[in-house]
């Protein structure tokens, strides 16, 4: 008796799933173009960064954060984090933010005074910045061409580690909201990107 022969066929190749990371940020240019150097096919992650519309106020950032998800299908694992300068927004504003951050899991990465803070970290430690303005200016000595919206990435990408631990270091103890003098918290939403 000859036995029958069942057909196989391989079916489409299932990938694993890429955790998400969705990236409200305050700035319009300068910090989606700094983020989309994590974005890639190859990586073991992916990274949405939300289009500001202009609106840079961190409640108006907050709120688009919270539509998007709103939205989506987020799954457990996916991260959610607002982007945020200190700029001349006041204690309570940013306060007010914080607290909803962690009533919705949101994460909070804050530059004082800027978000080019955090830029400056890839070059040197950030001590003697004064203002927005002066640490921009500071930055442009590495940077000579940057422009909001024209970043180096080639500059900044192999010099990511530096700023970290140079971020790390101004953060000590690490602060639980944000950073309330110069500072930034960027670097715990690039390390879990790394």
């Amino acid at each position: 008796m000859a036995s029958k022969r069942r057909s196989y066929t391989r079916g489409a190749p299932v990938r694993d799933y890429r955790k998400l990371y969705i990236i409200a940020t305050e700035g319009t240019e300068t910090e989606p173009a700094y983020f989309s150097m994590f974005q890639s096919q190859n990586a073991t992650l992916r990274v949405h960064v939300l289009d500001s519309k202009h609106d840079s106020a961190p409640l108006k950032v907050f709120k688009r954060a919270e539509q998007y998800i709103q939205k989506q299908q987020l799954r457990k694992n996916d991260a959610v984090w607002l982007v945020l300068d200190r700029d001349n927004w006041s204690v309570d504003v940013l306060n007010t933010v914080w607290g909803r951050c962690r009533k919705m899991r949101f994460n909070l990465a804050v530059s004082n005074p800027c978000f080019e803070y955090w830029l400056l970290l890839h070059f040197e430690n950030g001590s003697g910045v004064t203002s927005a303005s002066n640490c921009r200016s500071k930055l442009e000595r590495h940077l000579p061409n940057f422009a909001k919206g024209h970043v180096e990435i080639e500059k900044l990408r192999p010099r990511i580690q530096a700023a970290i631990e140079h971020a790390e270091q101004k953060d000590v103890p690490p602060c639980a909201d944000w950073p309330h003098t110069n500072g930034t918290t960027v670097y715990r939403l690039v390390n879990e990107l790394l």
